[in-house]
């Protein structure tokens, strides 16, 4: 407000400073020419209210500089917090998802509970033998030594049983692989047999998916390692693909350009027997993803010997036969719906077949078929192909372990199975 120049005074508002708070300017005569002049008292009472405005201006500002700070405080804090929520959304997913992978255990974790009280019967029983034992140590002649030994024998049969069953399981993951040894070709096969004794470590090598017929003999693994030789084989036939096996002291091998499966005798080196696979597909009719002449796969397991093939008259997809070891007849064969050329190896375990879908890097056991049930199920159960191509993969039910052939690596890999035991209410 501006007020004329002749009353003596003038007074400025509405001023503002860099910082800008407001600050209002007065121009006004000297104290002594209108300090009886009641305009001079109408100045003062301005001025007062002036600074009186001046001040609370100055304190509004520092509050809204006050509030303002803590606005930015809490706006770090809010995204902060936004951040942790999320982060707890995000855990709450992950946890969900993992409850949801651990349902299906909980039939299996009830089965444990009913396993381990078999179990702590099998030693309750084992118990009260030594106590027995012992009180006939005190005094001999006290019970009767047949009917002891009668239990003693029953109780070693059922536990024998036992053990038979725990090595069965379903396939959960595999590890490695442990690199044995580097060399031969990019393909080949090397095994050794699962039903040999504790004692009898021989390994045998088959370099080569074709046009060879020498099998070298090794009497160990660390014979095998630093490459001494203990025999020399030449079969009767060449060999077609590397899905070859040892079982019982013979090879039996797929002969070349044909469907027929050859079982020959390390012992004395002949032929016992040969048979054709009907209606079998070869000569890269129906192979592995690899080729190679791998139309035909022969393994074995804890159940006994197997032939995995593809048929026409069941599409290209896989069948799996179980042979009779000493004949080579199919005794029974189930036909899966995975197709034989979308595979990129296979393996028996425990009667049920485990397919990988690639022999190149990134593969994983994809399809299961089980014999036991007909069923089958899709499964993701990966493994380092650590070479980058798989030629050979087969189980030996011995060594509870996965033999490999990976580029001109021999490898072996580690299975991890779920064991459930069964009692005599299951069967």
């Amino acid at each position: 407000t501006q007020i004329s120049p002749k009353e003596g005074w003038q007074v400025y508002s509405s001023a503002q400073d860099p910082d800008g708070r407001c600050i209002c300017t007065v121009v006004a005569p000297e104290q002594n020419l209108c300090s009886r002049d009641a305009k001079s008292r109408q100045l003062r009472q301005l001025l007062e209210k002036v600074q009186n405005m001046s001040q609370s201006i100055e304190v509004l500002n520092l509050r809204t500089q006050r509030d303002f700070q803590y606005v930015l405080k809490m706006e770090t804090q809010m995204k902060g917090l936004k951040a942790k929520f999320r982060q707890i959304e995000d855990d709450r997913k992950e946890l969900k998802e993992k409850m949801d992978e651990l349902l299906p255990l909980i039939p299996v974790l009830e089965q444990y509970k009913t396993d381990a009280k078999l179990i702590t019967q099998f030693k309750e029983e084992i118990r009260n033998l030594s106590a027995v034992l012992t009180g006939i140590q005190e005094e001999i002649g006290a019970y009767d030594y047949d009917e002891l030994h009668q239990r003693v024998l029953s109780l070693e049969t059922r536990l024998r049983d036992c053990m038979k069953k725990l090595t069965c399981g379903k396939l959960m993951k595999i590890t490695g692989p442990i690199t044995v040894k580097i060399s031969g070709t990019r393909f080949g096969a090397w095994m050794t047999d699962p039903l040999a004794s504790e004692k009898n470590n021989r390994v045998w090598y088959m370099d080569s998916y074709t046009n060879n017929k020498i099998v070298r003999e090794y009497k160990s693994i660390a014979d095998f390692v630093s490459g001494a030789e203990s025999r020399t084989y030449n079969l009767p036939f060449k060999w077609a693909g590397t899905n070859h096996v040892v079982y019982n002291g013979s090879l039996y091998f797929n002969k070349y350009q044909s469907n027929i499966i050859i079982k020959y005798s390390f012992d004395t080196g002949r032929v016992l027997a040969q048979r054709s696979l009907e209606y079998a597909g070869f000569h890269n009719v129906y192979p592995y993803t690899w080729g190679g002449f791998s139309d035909i796969d022969l393994m074995a397991d804890e159940l006994g010997l197997w032939a995995v093939y593809a048929t026409n008259q069941n599409a290209g997809n896989i069948v799996i036969s179980q042979l009779n070891p000493d004949t080579l007849e199919v005794l029974k064969s189930w036909s899966t719906g995975y197709p034989k050329r979308s595979a990129g190896e296979s393996f028996m375990i425990c009667g049920t077949l485990y397919v990988t879908n690639s022999h190149l890097t990134g593969a994983k056991v994809y399809y299961s078929y089980s014999t036991k049930t007909s069923t089958y199920e899709y499964t993701d159960i990966p493994f380092h192909n650590q070479y980058f191509h798989i030629s050979m993969l087969d189980y030996n039910a011995r060594d509870r372990a996965l033999y490999a052939w990976n580029n001109g690596h021999q490898v072996l890999f580690n299975v991890t199975l779920f064991h459930v035991i069964k009692t005599e209410d299951d069967t």
